[in-house]
């Protein structure tokens, strides 16, 4: 239905092949549809190969019909009942005489991506500190390696409830986890190292900033004392000017301010001497002063200041072992423990939805309960010639003690001592493209099963060529007209006639 994809999908297909898409593509394609496929979804296909493409013929076919074709080929009855399960859906396809009956194929809208979404779920809530870590991909990874059928589902979880059977059965998963806190003593002696160095670098810059506040805090104050020499040599007008650009009211707030820079020029001259002793010191013992960010004649850059507010613990006045070095961390729990998922009875019940489709909260019937359905629309001697080649095929029929419990629904619903066979695909996922490749090789020479340029241009788009893989071709049939409105019609063209004719 999204025919711009599947374009994308074709050029992206004759590209990797090294097929010349420019014009045209001269090769015949073999295509797969869904079962019972609507004819205008077959019909705007056609329209893209043959209007698009300028393919010179194309065959379409049903993926689990080829997959049961190339395994006929081991001396298997024509008949069957063909169990394919995929990704998005289950069908049941009952095969007669090597020829799928339509009117009785059923579907079941439930497949591996549900399985994987119900598991998802199930893990999630019972980790829910990983629910980022449990993604879709993850979750079909589990059911491919670690899920199976059980043979009876509530016997199954039966045994789960045994401590020994959990210990012996359960899998565990490692998720990804970083592994940092685990650093070793190497790791920790370089850090310190560095964190040593950054110190050295931070107890330069502070004595670098002190230098400068002592240059202006001493031009400040040799402006001050200057104009305190304007006041005691008489020069009043000069002094009042000067009071004003400073921005002072009297001689006794100038006095004030030159003692306080005074002072600070002292203490800073103080800092400096012994910053310059323990300048080889690689911890402080003492926390220094913390610089003012005065923007006058300040250069330092905005790492300069992030260094400064990430060591500022370290500054602390109480340090006692600042000189030892630091341990390593070491975690009271093991963290690649942590990030395991284990997984019980979760293995079970996930593939479980396709016979239980009531445990995620769907209304529909299970494969036995649909299989017996379709059964039962058949005489009893139909039903004993499909029983005798139940198919199973699909990537989601993979599950060890999938083809047992098959075996055991049909045990209860056949008669008593009656026979059945249950047979699965070689290759339950590749078997329908190696179907689709015998059935091309065999037909190649011949005009049954393809429809031609031509058919497409007399026929349409929706027309198709049935063989032995195919779906069953209904054709769109127009109502006729009524006859009494023709009569209708009729009467009133002879009046007018007689009409003119008067």
């Amino acid at each position: 239905v999204q025919l711009e994809l599947q374009e994308l999908l074709l050029d992206h297909v004759f590209q990797r092949l090294g097929v010349s898409s420019q014009g045209c593509v001269d090769h015949p394609i073999v295509l797969t549809e869904a079962v019972c496929n609507p004819l205008y979804s077959r019909q705007m296909m056609s329209e893209l190969l043959f209007e698009c493409y300028q393919v010179p013929k194309v065959s379409y076919g049903v993926d689990s019909l080829y997959s049961f074709y190339h395994n006929r080929r081991q001396n298997w009855p024509c008949s069957g009942l063909v169990i394919s399960s995929g990704y998005q859906c289950t069908h049941i396809l009952p095969v007669l005489e090597g020829r799928l009956d339509a009117k009785n194929c059923k579907r079941i809208n439930l497949g591996g991506c549900q399985a994987a979404v119900y598991l998802q779920r199930l893990l999630q809530l019972k980790y829910p500190g990983h629910f980022a870590a449990i993604t879709l991909s993850r979750m079909e990874e589990i059911l491919h390696e670690h899920s199976y059928i059980a043979q009876d589902y509530t016997e199954e979880l039966q045994k789960w409830r045994c401590p020994e059977y959990y210990e012996n059965n359960v899998h565990k998963m490692q998720l990804p986890f970083s592994n940092k806190l685990l650093g070793s003593t190497v790791a920790s002696e370089e850090k310190q190292e560095k964190r040593q160095q950054q110190l050295r670098r931070l107890q330069e810059l502070n004595a670098r900033r002190r230098e400068e506040k002592l240059q202006l805090d001493q031009e400040r104050l040799d402006r001050l004392l200057y104009v305190q020499e304007l006041l005691e040599d008489g020069q009043m007008d000069q002094f009042h000017k000067a009071l004003v650009e400073l921005n002072m009211d009297s001689a006794e707030e100038l006095q004030s301010y030159i003692n306080k820079l005074s002072l600070s020029v002292e203490q800073t001259k103080q800092k400096i001497l012994q910053s310059e002793v323990n300048i080889e010191v690689d911890v402080v013992d003492s926390k220094p002063e913390t610089p003012d960010l005065d923007p006058l004649g300040s250069e330092q850059s905005l790492e300069d200041v992030e260094s400064i507010n990430e060591f500022e613990p370290l500054f602390a006045e109480e340090q006692p072992e600042a000189e030892k070095p630091v341990a390593a961390v070491q975690p009271v729990f093991n963290l690649a423990e942590y990030h395991q998922l284990f997984l019980g009875t979760e293995r079970i019940r996930a593939p479980e939805i396709v016979f239980q489709p009531s445990l995620i909260g769907e209304d529909q019937a299970g494969i036995a309960e649909t299989m017996q359905y379709v059964l039962e629309r058949y005489s009893k001697e139909q039903q004993a010639i499909l029983v005798q080649n139940v198919f199973l095929t699909g990537g989601n029929t993979m599950y060890p003690g999938l083809k047992a419990r098959i075996q055991k629904e049909l045990l209860e619903m056949r008669p008593f001592q009656s026979s059945f066979q249950v047979h699965i695909a070689s290759s339950p996922v590749l078997d329908a493209w190696y179907g689709a490749r015998d059935w091309a090789v065999e037909y190649m020479s011949r005009e049954e099963g393809w429809i031609s340029r031509k058919d497409y241009e007399e026929k349409g788009g929706e027309y198709l060529k049935e063989h032995c893989a195919s779906n069953v071709y209904v054709p769109i049939r127009l109502p006729k007209q009524a006859p009494r409105a023709a009569e209708a019609a009729g009467r009133a063209s002879g009046t007018g006639n007689a009409g003119e004719q008067a």
